[in-house]
Parts: C-alpha cells; sequence; structure tokens
C-alpha cells in the first residue's frame, strides 16, 4: 500500500529537501558540501534536459545523494539511503518514488577500478553522471585533495603505486595517497559515463586532469 498523496506541491518538496541539505552539509571540509550538492543538482538538470526522465526524482536523488555518504560512516553504505527514506517519508512522498530514490543512492558510488556500476534507470545514470562529472576536472582536483587532507593521507609518495582494486571493501579501505586516486579512479571516469551530454562535458575535464598530472610530475622531479 503506497503512502497517502503528499499535501506538498512537486516544487515544495525540492525546495524543503534543498533546505534541508543545506542546512546539514554546509561548511564540511572534505569536499562532501552543500556546494558539491549544488554542483551536482545542477549537472544532473543540464544532463536530464536532453533525456526522457522523470525531472522529480532525478532532483531528489541528486539532492540527497550524499546525505550519509559511507565514507564518513564507518563504510556503512545503508546510512545514506535510510536518511534520505526518513526525510521523504516525512514529506509524505509516494513509496514508490522513495524506493526509487534510495536504489539510486544505493547503486551511485564508484566501488573500484576492477568493478561494475549497476544503475537500472535512465534517473540513476544521470545522477550518477552528474556526481562524476564533480569528480573530476578542476574541481575534482580541489576536492580530491581536500578530501586527502580531511583523511590526513600522503600528497604523493612515489614508493607507493596506485592499486586497480577489484571490490568495493578493498577500494573503500585503501589509505593511498592521494596522487593515487586519480589512478585509481579519477582517470577511468570519462569512460564511465552514461548519457551524451556527460560523455561531452567529461572530455574537456579528463583533459584538464592530465594536463595537470604532466605539470606536478615535472615540478616533483624539479624539471619545471
Amino acid at each position: 500500500m503506497g503512502n497517502t498523496k503528499s499535501m506538498h506541491t512537486q516544487q515544495e518538496i525540492i525546495d524543503k529537501t534543498a533546505a534541508h541539505v543545506q542546512e546539514l552539509l554546509s561548511g564540511e571540509g572534505s569536499g562532501h558540501d552543500w556546494w558539491h550538492i549544488l554542483r551536482v543538482w545542477n549537472n544532473a538538470k543540464t544532463i536530464a534536459a536532453t533525456e526522457n526522465a522523470e525531472l522529480f526524482i532525478v532532483e531528489l536523488a541528486a539532492l540527497l545523494h550524499d546525505i550519509g555518504d559511507h565514507k564518513f560512516h564507518n563504510g556503512d553504505e545503508t546510512v545514506g539511503p535510510r536518511l534520505a527514506a526518513e526525510w521523504l517519508k516525512q514529506l509524505q512522498v509516494k513509496d514508490e518514488t522513495i524506493n526509487h530514490i534510495t536504489t539510486i543512492i544505493k547503486e551511485l558510488s564508484f566501488k573500484g577500478a576492477g568493478t561494475t556500476s549497476a544503475m537500472h534507470t535512465i534517473e540513476g545514470r544521470i545522477v550518477q553522471d552528474a556526481d562524476r562529472l564533480d569528480a573530476i576536472g578542476a574541481i575534482g582536483i580541489a576536492r580530491t585533495f581536500a578530501y586527502g587532507g580531511h583523511k590526513n593521507r600522503e600528497m604523493y609518495n612515489p614508493e607507493i603505486s596506485p592499486e586497480m582494486h577489484d571490490n568495493f571493501e578493498a577500494y573503500k579501505n585503501s589509505t593511498a595517497p592521494t596522487i593515487n586516486h586519480f589512478y585509481e579512479k579519477l582517470l577511468l571516469l570519462k569512460d564511465r559515463m552514461h548519457t551524451q551530454t556527460a560523455k561531452r562535458m567529461a572530455l574537456q575535464r579528463h583533459a584538464y586532469m592530465e594536463t595537470y598530472l604532466e605539470q606536478f610530475f615535472a615540478e616533483w622531479s624539479g624539471l619545471k
């Protein structure tokens, strides 16, 4: 049996959710803050404009996708979907819609270079693309170092090679230097975009990361 009809319009639900997430995540210092959510939300709307998708689900999933990120809850992947469901139930969103959104949140995360990410709906693929776009390019570089500093990781250690993790547990438990993350995740995302819009947007961002790494290693070696 589904929920009774919501007393809120879809736009009111989106507005209330945006305000709720902004209150929760403002000032967060690891790169998973409100501004990350806002960028992913905007990316998702841009991508959805060229896809046959239900925008209400896209927007809510984008807004709620990091409400309980496993990285900040001892690797617990159930926290985010649970918190999202609890919030949406308060707003009397239909059970079917809540289930769709929480499934997207469950499936969203990158799980390692040697793994595949199943995303079963166009709404999920749009939000996943939007989130991955914010992990690459100039902002992706900034976020990666912000997170590395937040976790007290070395910036770079030439004695520790990147590892292509073949399961989510190994990926989640990695404590490798930040530069390794480019090879373990960021440089792989361009070829894992689903939509044509995201693929196009990813090209320039990917190229910028490659240029950055060339400069980084040249400076590291004292060549520039």
